[in-house]
């Protein structure tokens, strides 16, 4: 049975990250570089935080603690980094630079059981003139624990066969990199997944699903079997926008057409975490009751 889904929001302009945080759902509105709240309790939408310099990807930690993926722009002196947004308004920079070169533009993130955080660094659009890296790659940030018990960060490359990297999960055991090659030009469109090594390093990907030539995986989520919940599609070509699950080997479960073009990102929310919320290209904010149940770091369902 198709899943029904609900407007919660007309269109903004770019909506993305979503986030569920307890009680509500934390998203970017990437435009207009702003982080948007919906509260389940009384239906109300509110600007959450400002001056995010075009923040695209959000997560929780185990702690709580809000992460973001600062997109910017060619044009902009800020953003092209991964942050803490702090209770206080404050801004911690976790990375901003791999090997003294700016990153491109941070899009989505995941935090795996030792707190890493594993990132994709993409630069969508035609101008690239300000592009420090010659690459587009996957990068993980390492906390590293100092005497003073606070944290700094170092910076790992991952990958160095991506040419569009979007949406990033990591499996339940964290032992799989799911990775989303969108289609850059006429390339890839695929869902491929990494085996991570005991060093941290993955070997070589395997291709779950090829969507090529139509549009792939943008965000993903997973659920408590280990299944893989993914926006996908567009009306321009092949079967629509859509919410694809996917079994860990690729096979496809279910398919789930969307009432809006382009979706951009999903996460599970609601106090039984059985709600998928769905974000899209042209700013909605969508909602629908499932069977399945969401795999979050936080909060944790006991």
């Amino acid at each position: 049975m198709s899943w029904q889904f609900e407007l919660l929001l007309e269109p903004i302009g770019l909506t993305e990250g979503p986030a569920w945080d307890g009680s509500g759902l934390l998203f970017t509105n990437i435009n207009n570089s702003r982080v948007m709240r919906y509260d389940a309790h009384s239906g109300e939408i509110s600007v959450f935080r400002t001056g995010t310099n075009q923040a695209n990807g959000l997560i929780l930690d185990q702690e709580g603690r809000l992460y973001a993926c600062e997109g910017g722009t060619p044009r902009q002196a800020g953003g092209r980094r991964i942050v803490r947004y702090e209770p206080d308004g404050g801004v911690t920079v976790v990375c901003d630079s791999f090997a003294g070169k700016k990153f491109n533009s941070p899009n989505d993130l995941a935090i795996d059981n030792q707190g890493r955080i594993w990132f994709t660094d993409p630069r969508y659009g035609d101008d690239r003139s300000d592009m420090e890296l010659d690459h587009e790659s996957v990068f993980r940030a390492d906390p590293q624990p100092r005497p003073e018990d606070t944290r700094t960060w170092q910076v790992v490359r991952i990958t160095d066969d991506t040419t569009a990297p979007n949406g990033i999960l990591l499996s339940p055991d964290n032992k799989t990199l799911y990775v989303a090659q969108s289609k850059d030009g006429d390339g890839p469109s695929e869902l491929r997944a990494y085996g991570i090594q005991a060093d941290g390093a993955v070997g070589q990907y395997t291709v779950l699903h090829n969507f090529h030539p139509h549009r792939g995986i943008d965000g993903m989520c997973l659920d408590t079997n280990g299944n893989i919940v993914a926006t996908a599609g567009w009306g321009v070509s092949g079967p629509g926008p859509m919410i694809y699950v996917f079994a860990p080997n690729g096979d496809i479960l279910e398919m789930h057409p969307l009432p809006a073009d382009h979706p951009t990102n999903c996460t599970f929310g609601d106090a039984d975490l059985r709600t998928l919320y769905v974000t899209t290209l042209a700013g909605h904010l969508l909602r629908a009751r499932t069977e399945r149940q969401g795999l979050l770091h936080y909060p944790r369902l006991s």
